[in-house]
Protein backbone atom coordinates (compact mmCIF):
# COMPACT_ATOMS: atom_id res chain seq x y z
CA UNK A 1 0.00 0.00 0.00
CA UNK A 2 2.90 2.27 1.33
CA UNK A 3 4.48 1.65 -2.64
CA UNK A 4 1.09 2.11 -4.05
CA UNK A 5 0.52 5.94 -2.36
CA UNK A 6 4.39 6.91 -3.41
CA UNK A 7 3.22 6.07 -7.20
CA UNK A 8 -0.28 8.57 -6.74
CA UNK A 9 1.94 11.48 -5.18
CA UNK A 10 4.17 11.09 -7.80
CA UNK A 11 1.00 11.35 -10.57
CA UNK A 12 -0.42 14.42 -8.52
CA UNK A 13 3.09 16.21 -8.43
CA UNK A 14 3.10 15.73 -12.05
CA UNK A 15 -0.63 17.18 -12.22
CA UNK A 16 0.53 20.59 -9.79
CA UNK A 17 3.47 21.49 -11.65
CA UNK A 18 1.30 20.58 -15.51
CA UNK A 19 -1.12 23.16 -13.79
CA UNK A 20 1.51 26.10 -13.52
CA UNK A 21 3.01 25.58 -16.77
CA UNK A 22 -0.53 25.74 -18.24
CA UNK A 23 -0.58 29.21 -17.03
CA UNK A 24 2.46 30.22 -19.17
CA UNK A 25 0.75 28.98 -21.80
CA UNK A 26 -2.85 30.82 -20.55
CA UNK A 27 -0.63 34.16 -20.71
CA UNK A 28 0.83 33.53 -24.02
CA UNK A 29 -2.37 33.77 -25.75
CA UNK A 30 -3.97 36.59 -24.10
CA UNK A 31 -2.55 39.36 -27.15
CA UNK A 32 -4.20 37.18 -29.64
CA UNK A 33 -7.83 37.09 -28.06
CA UNK A 34 -10.33 38.72 -30.70
CA UNK A 35 -11.91 41.51 -29.88
CA UNK A 36 -12.94 44.98 -31.49
CA UNK A 37 -10.04 47.61 -32.66
CA UNK A 38 -9.70 49.60 -29.63
CA UNK A 39 -10.60 47.63 -27.27
CA UNK A 40 -7.42 46.63 -24.99
CA UNK A 41 -7.76 43.33 -23.17
CA UNK A 42 -4.08 43.06 -22.61
CA UNK A 43 -0.81 45.43 -22.25
CA UNK A 44 -0.21 45.34 -26.06
CA UNK A 45 -2.55 43.67 -28.50
CA UNK A 46 -1.00 41.82 -31.56
CA UNK A 47 -1.96 42.50 -34.80
CA UNK A 48 -2.83 38.86 -35.54
CA UNK A 49 -5.84 37.52 -33.75
CA UNK A 50 -7.17 33.98 -33.46
CA UNK A 51 -10.68 32.48 -32.33
CA UNK A 52 -8.57 29.18 -31.86
CA UNK A 53 -6.61 30.79 -29.11
CA UNK A 54 -9.87 32.12 -27.49
CA UNK A 55 -11.08 28.95 -27.29
CA UNK A 56 -7.96 27.42 -25.89
CA UNK A 57 -7.57 30.66 -23.84
CA UNK A 58 -10.94 29.65 -22.54
CA UNK A 59 -10.47 26.01 -21.50
CA UNK A 60 -7.38 26.82 -19.99
CA UNK A 61 -8.98 29.08 -17.65
CA UNK A 62 -11.99 26.76 -16.91
CA UNK A 63 -9.83 23.89 -15.01
CA UNK A 64 -6.05 24.97 -14.50
CA UNK A 65 -6.77 27.21 -11.04
CA UNK A 66 -9.59 24.55 -9.52
CA UNK A 67 -6.81 21.61 -10.89
CA UNK A 68 -4.27 23.45 -8.44
CA UNK A 69 -6.23 24.19 -5.51
CA UNK A 70 -7.36 21.02 -5.16
CA UNK A 71 -4.16 19.79 -5.47
CA UNK A 72 -2.58 22.43 -3.11
CA UNK A 73 -5.33 20.97 -0.77
CA UNK A 74 -4.51 17.28 -0.61
CA UNK A 75 -0.71 17.93 -0.28
CA UNK A 76 -1.54 20.54 2.45
CA UNK A 77 -3.73 18.11 4.86
CA UNK A 78 -0.57 15.53 3.61
CA UNK A 79 1.95 17.82 5.09
CA UNK A 80 -0.10 18.72 8.00
CA UNK A 81 0.37 15.05 8.83
CA UNK A 82 3.60 14.58 8.59
CA UNK A 83 4.98 17.94 10.36
CA UNK A 84 2.45 18.99 12.60
CA UNK A 85 0.86 22.36 12.39
CA UNK A 86 3.60 23.91 13.65
CA UNK A 87 5.93 22.45 11.28
CA UNK A 88 2.71 22.84 8.87
CA UNK A 89 3.09 26.53 8.88
CA UNK A 90 6.51 27.52 9.09
CA UNK A 91 7.00 25.90 5.87
CA UNK A 92 3.76 27.51 4.25
CA UNK A 93 5.63 31.08 5.53
CA UNK A 94 9.20 29.79 3.93
CA UNK A 95 7.87 28.71 0.48
CA UNK A 96 4.65 30.57 -0.03
CA UNK A 97 5.26 34.03 2.08
CA UNK A 98 8.87 34.63 1.06
CA UNK A 99 8.40 34.70 -2.41
CA UNK A 100 4.96 36.59 -2.42
CA UNK A 101 6.19 39.28 -0.23
CA UNK A 102 10.02 39.16 -2.01
CA UNK A 103 9.27 38.34 -5.04
CA UNK A 104 6.91 40.85 -5.63
CA UNK A 105 8.20 44.22 -5.82
CA UNK A 106 10.54 42.79 -8.31
CA UNK A 107 8.27 40.92 -10.93
CA UNK A 108 5.90 43.93 -10.56
CA UNK A 109 8.69 46.27 -12.07
CA UNK A 110 9.38 43.98 -14.28
CA UNK A 111 5.74 43.54 -15.52
CA UNK A 112 5.37 47.10 -15.23
CA UNK A 113 8.71 47.97 -17.40
CA UNK A 114 6.06 45.28 -20.20
CA UNK A 115 3.41 47.44 -19.51
CA UNK A 116 5.09 50.90 -20.62
CA UNK A 117 7.22 49.20 -23.54
CA UNK A 118 3.76 48.13 -24.44
CA UNK A 119 2.01 51.29 -24.43
CA UNK A 120 5.10 52.82 -26.42
CA UNK A 121 4.56 50.41 -29.29
CA UNK A 122 1.05 50.73 -29.22
CA UNK A 123 1.18 54.25 -29.59
CA UNK A 124 2.94 54.01 -32.89
CA UNK A 125 5.01 56.96 -32.08
CA UNK A 126 1.55 59.32 -30.41
CA UNK A 127 1.04 60.47 -27.88
CA UNK A 128 0.80 57.77 -25.03
CA UNK A 129 -2.37 57.11 -23.15
CA UNK A 130 -3.17 58.71 -19.56
CA UNK A 131 -1.94 56.31 -17.04
CA UNK A 132 -4.94 54.76 -15.52
CA UNK A 133 -5.78 55.79 -11.61
CA UNK A 134 -5.36 53.20 -9.47
CA UNK A 135 -7.97 53.17 -6.77
CA UNK A 136 -6.69 53.16 -3.01
CA UNK A 137 -7.21 50.13 -0.25
CA UNK A 138 -8.29 47.36 -0.49
CA UNK A 139 -7.11 47.38 -4.21
CA UNK A 140 -3.52 46.20 -4.67
CA UNK A 141 -2.02 45.36 -8.12
CA UNK A 142 -1.36 41.12 -6.93
CA UNK A 143 -0.30 40.52 -10.52
CA UNK A 144 -0.14 36.70 -11.24
CA UNK A 145 0.70 36.10 -7.62
CA UNK A 146 -2.42 36.18 -6.60
CA UNK A 147 -2.24 32.94 -5.99
CA UNK A 148 0.45 32.76 -3.09
CA UNK A 149 -2.52 35.38 -1.85
CA UNK A 150 -4.98 33.35 -1.44
CA UNK A 151 -3.25 30.33 -0.85
CA UNK A 152 -2.24 32.08 2.42
CA UNK A 153 -5.75 33.42 3.35
CA UNK A 154 -6.63 29.50 2.56
CA UNK A 155 -4.27 27.91 4.54
CA UNK A 156 -5.53 29.68 7.32
CA UNK A 157 -9.34 29.17 7.21
CA UNK A 158 -8.63 25.68 6.52
CA UNK A 159 -6.42 24.97 9.79
CA UNK A 160 -9.19 26.90 11.71
CA UNK A 161 -12.05 24.91 10.25
CA UNK A 162 -10.11 21.81 11.29
CA UNK A 163 -9.37 23.23 15.00
CA UNK A 164 -13.18 23.47 15.21
CA UNK A 165 -13.98 20.20 13.72
CA UNK A 166 -12.30 18.82 16.46
CA UNK A 167 -13.66 20.82 19.19
CA UNK A 168 -17.14 20.02 17.95
CA UNK A 169 -16.31 16.42 16.56
CA UNK A 170 -15.60 14.69 19.97
CA UNK A 171 -16.58 11.12 18.90
CA UNK A 172 -15.66 11.16 15.70
CA UNK A 173 -19.00 11.05 14.05
CA UNK A 174 -18.52 14.05 11.97
CA UNK A 175 -15.02 12.93 10.41
CA UNK A 176 -16.74 9.41 9.82
CA UNK A 177 -19.82 11.17 7.46
CA UNK A 178 -17.67 13.91 5.86
CA UNK A 179 -15.45 10.70 4.71
CA UNK A 180 -18.41 9.22 3.61
CA UNK A 181 -19.61 11.92 1.39
CA UNK A 182 -15.89 12.87 0.07
CA UNK A 183 -15.89 9.30 -1.11
CA UNK A 184 -19.14 9.17 -2.91
CA UNK A 185 -18.36 12.34 -4.70
CA UNK A 186 -15.25 11.14 -6.16
CA UNK A 187 -16.42 7.72 -6.92
CA UNK A 188 -19.85 8.96 -8.98
CA UNK A 189 -19.19 11.46 -11.77
CA UNK A 190 -23.47 12.20 -11.37
CA UNK A 191 -22.37 13.63 -7.72
CA UNK A 192 -20.05 16.12 -9.63
CA UNK A 193 -23.26 19.17 -9.44
CA UNK A 194 -22.89 18.80 -5.36
CA UNK A 195 -18.91 20.19 -6.27
CA UNK A 196 -20.26 22.25 -8.73
CA UNK A 197 -23.30 24.32 -6.48
CA UNK A 198 -21.10 26.60 -4.84
CA UNK A 199 -18.99 28.16 -7.51
CA UNK A 200 -22.05 28.22 -9.79
CA UNK A 201 -24.32 30.09 -7.08
CA UNK A 202 -21.53 33.20 -5.99
CA UNK A 203 -20.77 33.63 -9.86
CA UNK A 204 -24.69 33.72 -10.45
CA UNK A 205 -24.54 36.39 -7.54
CA UNK A 206 -21.69 37.94 -9.03
CA UNK A 207 -22.96 41.67 -10.62
CA UNK A 208 -21.28 42.63 -13.82
CA UNK A 209 -20.06 39.12 -14.46
CA UNK A 210 -18.03 38.85 -17.69
CA UNK A 211 -18.80 35.57 -18.44
CA UNK A 212 -17.08 34.50 -20.92
CA UNK A 213 -13.87 35.00 -18.58
CA UNK A 214 -15.22 32.45 -16.18
CA UNK A 215 -13.76 33.09 -12.46
CA UNK A 216 -12.80 36.75 -12.09
CA UNK A 217 -9.16 36.98 -11.05
CA UNK A 218 -8.38 38.24 -7.85
CA UNK A 219 -5.56 39.72 -8.63
CA UNK A 220 -6.29 43.74 -8.38
CA UNK A 221 -7.97 43.55 -4.94
CA UNK A 222 -6.71 42.52 -0.91
CA UNK A 223 -9.93 41.09 -0.72
CA UNK A 224 -11.03 38.52 -3.38
CA UNK A 225 -13.59 38.44 -4.82
CA UNK A 226 -16.93 36.35 -4.38
CA UNK A 227 -16.34 34.17 -6.87
CA UNK A 228 -13.21 33.67 -6.69
CA UNK A 229 -12.97 32.86 -2.92
CA UNK A 230 -15.37 30.84 -3.31
CA UNK A 231 -14.70 28.42 -6.30
CA UNK A 232 -10.89 28.14 -5.13
CA UNK A 233 -11.60 27.20 -1.79
CA UNK A 234 -14.35 24.61 -2.55
CA UNK A 235 -11.42 23.00 -4.73
CA UNK A 236 -8.67 23.39 -1.81
CA UNK A 237 -11.07 22.69 0.86
CA UNK A 238 -12.11 19.20 -1.36
CA UNK A 239 -8.55 18.52 -1.98
CA UNK A 240 -7.92 18.79 2.06
CA UNK A 241 -10.89 16.44 2.52
CA UNK A 242 -9.67 14.18 -0.30
CA UNK A 243 -6.17 13.03 1.16
CA UNK A 244 -8.22 11.62 4.15
CA UNK A 245 -10.09 9.00 1.82
CA UNK A 246 -6.80 8.77 -0.38
CA UNK A 247 -7.89 5.32 -1.22
CA UNK A 248 -10.95 6.81 -3.52
CA UNK A 249 -8.05 8.07 -5.83
CA UNK A 250 -8.88 4.90 -8.07
CA UNK A 251 -12.21 5.76 -9.02
CA UNK A 252 -10.69 9.31 -10.15
CA UNK A 253 -8.45 6.77 -12.26
CA UNK A 254 -11.24 4.01 -13.32
CA UNK A 255 -13.45 7.20 -14.29
CA UNK A 256 -11.53 9.59 -16.23
CA UNK A 257 -13.02 8.76 -19.94
CA UNK A 258 -16.39 9.61 -18.54
CA UNK A 259 -15.31 12.76 -16.87
CA UNK A 260 -13.43 13.79 -19.59
CA UNK A 261 -16.31 13.27 -22.11
CA UNK A 262 -18.46 15.66 -18.83
CA UNK A 263 -16.00 17.75 -19.18
CA UNK A 264 -16.40 18.62 -23.39
CA UNK A 265 -19.85 18.52 -22.88
CA UNK A 266 -20.52 20.93 -20.39
CA UNK A 267 -17.73 23.73 -21.97
CA UNK A 268 -19.64 23.32 -25.27
CA UNK A 269 -22.28 23.70 -23.85
CA UNK A 270 -21.27 27.13 -22.43
CA UNK A 271 -19.62 28.27 -25.58
CA UNK A 272 -23.04 27.55 -27.06
CA UNK A 273 -24.29 29.75 -24.70
CA UNK A 274 -21.83 32.65 -24.68
CA UNK A 275 -19.74 31.98 -28.42
CA UNK A 276 -16.48 31.08 -28.63
CA UNK A 277 -14.83 34.96 -29.06
CA UNK A 278 -14.50 36.83 -25.99
CA UNK A 279 -17.85 38.50 -24.77
CA UNK A 280 -16.98 41.59 -23.36
CA UNK A 281 -19.90 43.17 -22.28
CA UNK A 282 -21.00 42.13 -18.38
CA UNK A 283 -23.57 39.89 -17.88
CA UNK A 284 -27.07 40.49 -16.89
CA UNK A 285 -29.05 38.39 -14.02
CA UNK A 286 -31.18 36.02 -16.18
CA UNK A 287 -31.58 32.36 -18.00
CA UNK A 288 -28.30 32.89 -19.70
CA UNK A 289 -26.32 34.09 -16.75
CA UNK A 290 -27.26 31.33 -14.49
CA UNK A 291 -27.19 28.65 -17.14
CA UNK A 292 -23.13 29.67 -17.75
CA UNK A 293 -22.48 29.32 -14.56
CA UNK A 294 -23.64 25.93 -13.70
CA UNK A 295 -22.22 24.70 -17.24
CA UNK A 296 -19.37 26.81 -16.21
CA UNK A 297 -18.73 25.12 -12.72
CA UNK A 298 -19.54 21.71 -13.73
CA UNK A 299 -16.98 21.75 -16.75
CA UNK A 300 -14.86 23.25 -14.34
CA UNK A 301 -14.71 19.99 -11.83
CA UNK A 302 -14.71 17.72 -14.82
CA UNK A 303 -11.98 18.73 -16.54
CA UNK A 304 -10.42 18.82 -12.86
CA UNK A 305 -11.16 15.60 -12.17
CA UNK A 306 -10.53 13.97 -15.81
CA UNK A 307 -6.98 15.45 -15.44
CA UNK A 308 -6.59 14.04 -12.46
CA UNK A 309 -7.88 10.44 -13.63
CA UNK A 310 -5.64 10.68 -16.60
CA UNK A 311 -2.64 11.23 -14.42
CA UNK A 312 -3.21 8.62 -12.22
CA UNK A 313 -3.58 5.86 -15.30
CA UNK A 314 -0.46 7.28 -17.09
CA UNK A 315 1.87 9.61 -15.00
CA UNK A 316 1.52 6.70 -11.67
CA UNK A 317 5.33 6.14 -11.54
CA UNK A 318 8.64 7.89 -10.54
CA UNK A 319 10.48 9.64 -13.53
CA UNK A 320 13.26 12.11 -13.30
CA UNK A 321 12.41 14.44 -16.14
CA UNK A 322 8.83 14.96 -14.86
CA UNK A 323 9.84 15.08 -11.10
CA UNK A 324 12.37 17.65 -12.84
CA UNK A 325 9.77 19.76 -14.73
CA UNK A 326 7.65 19.60 -11.62
CA UNK A 327 10.06 21.00 -9.42
CA UNK A 328 11.24 23.79 -12.43
CA UNK A 329 7.37 24.71 -12.64
CA UNK A 330 7.33 26.83 -9.56
CA UNK A 331 10.01 29.19 -10.71
CA UNK A 332 8.65 28.81 -14.04
CA UNK A 333 5.40 30.27 -13.24
CA UNK A 334 7.19 33.10 -10.75
CA UNK A 335 8.99 34.49 -13.64
CA UNK A 336 6.97 33.71 -16.50
CA UNK A 337 5.02 37.18 -17.11
CA UNK A 338 7.16 40.00 -17.25
CA UNK A 339 8.96 37.46 -20.08
CA UNK A 340 5.75 36.41 -22.24
CA UNK A 341 4.80 40.19 -21.85
CA UNK A 342 7.94 41.17 -23.23
CA UNK A 343 8.02 38.76 -26.20
CA UNK A 344 4.40 39.63 -27.11
CA UNK A 345 5.53 43.38 -27.19
CA UNK A 346 8.16 42.45 -29.43
CA UNK A 347 6.05 40.59 -31.91
CA UNK A 348 2.94 42.38 -31.81
CA UNK A 349 3.25 44.57 -34.94
CA UNK A 350 5.24 41.90 -37.31
CA UNK A 351 3.19 40.82 -39.98
CA UNK A 352 3.62 37.09 -39.34
CA UNK A 353 0.84 34.04 -38.62
CA UNK A 354 -0.14 33.45 -34.94
CA UNK A 355 0.92 30.16 -34.57
CA UNK A 356 4.40 31.37 -35.78
CA UNK A 357 4.18 33.87 -33.11
CA UNK A 358 2.99 31.70 -30.15
CA UNK A 359 5.86 29.22 -30.97
CA UNK A 360 8.14 31.62 -30.68
CA UNK A 361 7.21 33.40 -27.45
CA UNK A 362 7.07 29.55 -25.61
CA UNK A 363 10.45 28.34 -27.72
CA UNK A 364 12.41 31.78 -26.35
CA UNK A 365 10.67 31.85 -23.02
CA UNK A 366 10.82 28.17 -22.17
CA UNK A 367 14.11 27.15 -22.49
CA UNK A 368 15.29 30.77 -21.24
CA UNK A 369 13.08 30.17 -17.63
CA UNK A 370 14.34 26.38 -17.22
CA UNK A 371 18.36 27.44 -17.81
CA UNK A 372 17.87 29.98 -15.33
CA UNK A 373 16.26 27.34 -12.95
CA UNK A 374 18.86 25.20 -13.49
CA UNK A 375 21.76 27.49 -13.09
CA UNK A 376 20.25 30.32 -10.27
CA UNK A 377 17.58 28.24 -8.16
CA UNK A 378 17.90 24.35 -8.24
CA UNK A 379 21.13 24.10 -6.47
CA UNK A 380 20.79 27.15 -4.17
CA UNK A 381 19.16 28.29 -1.24
CA UNK A 382 16.30 29.89 -3.95
CA UNK A 383 15.56 26.34 -4.33
CA UNK A 384 15.83 25.49 -0.66
CA UNK A 385 12.55 28.07 -0.08
CA UNK A 386 10.95 27.45 -3.49
CA UNK A 387 11.19 23.27 -3.34
CA UNK A 388 11.47 22.85 0.43
CA UNK A 389 15.38 21.35 -0.31
CA UNK A 390 18.09 22.41 -2.38
CA UNK A 391 19.00 19.77 -4.63
CA UNK A 392 22.99 18.53 -4.13
CA UNK A 393 25.66 18.74 -7.11
CA UNK A 394 26.25 15.26 -8.77
CA UNK A 395 28.65 13.19 -7.38
CA UNK A 396 31.81 13.34 -8.82
CA UNK A 397 34.16 9.91 -9.44
CA UNK A 398 36.41 9.42 -6.56
CA UNK A 399 39.70 7.59 -7.52
CA UNK A 400 39.96 4.41 -4.88
CA UNK A 401 42.98 4.84 -2.39
CA UNK A 402 45.80 2.69 -2.92
CA UNK A 403 45.85 -0.58 -1.06
CA UNK A 404 47.81 -0.66 2.21
CA UNK A 405 50.69 -2.71 1.80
Amino acid sequence: MAAQDSERLHALDAVRGGALLAGVVFHATVSFLPAPPGVPLWIVMDRERSLTLAVLFHLLHTFRMTTFFMIAGFFAHLMVQRRGTTGFVRDRLRRIGIPLVVGWPILFAAILAATIWGAVVQAHGGPLPPAPKYPGFPAFPLTHLWFLYLLLWFYAAILLAERAAQALDRGGRLGRTTDAVVGALVANPLALPALAAPAALALALTPGWMMWFGVPTPDSSLVPSLGAAVAYFTAFGFGWLLHRRVDRLDSLRRNWPVNLALGVVFSVAGLAITGPAPLLAPSTAGLAKAAFAVTYSLASWSWTFAIIGLALRFLNTASPARRYVADASYWIYLVHLPLIMALQVALSQLAWPWPVKVVMILGVACPLMLGSYQLFVRRTFIGAILNGRRVPAPNRAIAPAPAAA
